[in-house]
């Protein structure tokens, strides 16, 4: 099945049916997409096809076709009536290894003014991860590590929960005092020994092209942190792009638009046994300092309990600023339509008043400031009383009166005028 162009701004040129792009029949199971996904994303990863611009759509091909099939909505709208029963936007990535010195620095500079920046993971960490060949340190509930990663590099840890702890709940946070940008990657067990980056299910909330369970530092206060939380309810996460984008297609709107990225976050729970996590360094040239810590939620029922109030007031707070942005946005366009119609009739009561002035100035028999007369309706000319005699009539023909007020330099001085006797 072949179709229109794609309007997003990271999508192929020319889109192609998900099955066929992913070579997976349409009665695959969730598993076998999941496994031709992470093959294709790894054959064509940018790290592996620098010179190969080619490569680089067919990664975005795969990622657009695993985000229709991996949801299971948008894959039996898809499969009803094909593309355009399916959004067609995209996020926006960046491979750092392919940017470049200077396109590197001015990304640094974008992201250090607070604009957001998706970057992708190093194909070298998936496919070492893949292939079993990474450390993993052990991380023990209740514990923290702490240390540092190099850019485009990761730290794997594996955390061991019992039966008890995974009723619980458990939680998994990375923090940075140093501000340092990082991702926190969470991976799950391949048929093949070894690490997979888990792939979300996702739902329709979900933006297109987020399809790992990855979360990005955010900085909060004088820190940077990221967390996974696994509680047995529906935790959410912040989104910053998408507020970002939000904001940019309509800054007036913007207070409206700071709950639109938020996103459920991938899992709510974790089974027992040994689960795979890693600290990915994102910075742009330096390396990340970070904590990694894991924490049992049972030595954190009330905060636990708090979290899952907030959220939901949040959830119920995003849904009511949608519905009083509609009653906002009348509002103000009445508003707007009230004050037009303010500064319409303030301008004609103006007019109306400057003219009836002028009708009443007209009243006079009075001419304007330096007229000679007024013509009388008789035809005769009379001067205006107390008006100075024209220049002519004295016999100046210069136009000056020589014999008027003395000038202010022509002083009387005592006994000028006997001198001159």
């Amino acid at each position: 099945m072949r179709s229109k162009k794609m309007e997003g701004p990271s999508a192929p040129t020319m889109r192609r049916d998900p099955y066929e792009v992913l070579c997976v029949s349409r009665d695959s199971t969730d598993q076998e997409i999941k496994t031709a996904y992470r093959k294709l994303a790894l054959k064509y990863h940018p790290d592996k096809n620098a010179s190969n611009p080619e490569a680089s759509e067919l990664f975005k091909e795969v990622a657009y076709s695993y985000s229709i099939l991996s949801d299971p909505e948008k894959r039996r709208q898809y499969d009803s009536a094909g593309f355009e029963a399916v959004e067609d936007s995209m996020d926006m990535e960046i491979d750092l290894s392919n940017l470049g010195t200077v396109n590197t620095m001015f990304a640094a500079l974008f992201s250090k003014l607070g604009v957001p920046i998706k970057t992708t993971i190093s194909a070298n960490v998936l496919e070492e991860a893949l292939n079993g060949t990474v450390t993993v340190r052990p991380l023990p509930i209740g514990t923290s590590v702490s240390g540092k990663v190099d850019k485009q590099c990761a730290h794997f840890f594996g955390v061991t929960i019992s039966d008890e702890q995974a009723e619980a709940g458990i939680v998994v946070r990375v923090t940075s005092t140093a501000q340092s940008k990082f991702k926190l990657l969470y991976f799950e067990q391949d048929v093949n020994g070894g690490y997979g980056l888990a792939l979300q299910e996702l739902g329709s909330e979900r933006i297109i092209g987020s399809t790992m369970m990855c979360e990005d530092s955010e900085k909060t206060g004088r820190v940077t942190s990221a967390g996974m939380y696994f509680l047995h309810f529906q935790v959410y996460r912040m989104d910053s792009t998408v507020n970002a984008l939000a904001i940019a297609k309509d800054p007036e709107s913007a207070f409206f638009k700071r709950l639109d990225g938020l996103q459920p976050c991938e899992a709510s729970e974790l089974k027992a046994g040994t689960h795979i996590f890693a600290v990915y360094g994102d910075n742009f040239f330096k390396t990340a300092t970070y904590t990694i810590e894991a924490l049992c939620a049972k030595s954190y029922e009330d905060t636990t309990e708090k979290l899952k109030d907030i959220e939901a007031q949040i959830l119920l707070k995003r849904n009511e600023l949608r519905q009083f942005e509609t009653e906002y946005r009348k509002a103000l366009a009445r508003f707007q339509e009230v004050t037009n119609h303010y500064s319409q009739e303030k301008q004609s009561v103006d007019e109306l008043l400057k003219q009836r002035d002028s009708i009443h100035a007209s009243f006079t028999v009075t001419k304007a400031p330096n007229s000679i007369g007024v013509n009388l309706s008789n035809g005769s000319t009379s001067k205006v009383p107390g008006e100075n005699e024209s220049p002519l009539e004295d016999g100046n023909s210069d136009g000056k009166d020589k014999s008027g007020k003395k000038k202010w330099f022509n002083l009387n001085l005592k006994g000028s005028d006997k001198k001159l006797g």
